[in-house]
């Protein structure tokens, strides 16, 4: 699931962050994964496996064609 990870893909996590949001958006990808809460736009790091052990959902992931071109 997470070899799926797109950036800008955004994800629902099982507990909600302390402002009450549980959507998050991918900011960084590599060993450790970026996010950004979408309700107060605090950023966390987390490992893979962390990740992938909160994650429920993935909400919207963009198409390969809206990834920015490197």
């Amino acid at each position: 699931m997470l070899t799926d990870l797109q950036l800008n893909t955004v994800v629902k996590l099982r507990k909600p962050h302390p402002c009450g949001g549980y959507e998050w958006t991918v900011t960084r990808l590599g060993a450790d994964i970026g996010l950004e809460c979408n309700t107060c736009h605090h950023r966390v790091l987390l490992t893979r496996r962390e990740l992938a052990r909160r994650i429920k959902t993935v909400i919207f992931a963009p198409s390969p064609s809206d990834s920015p071109e490197i």
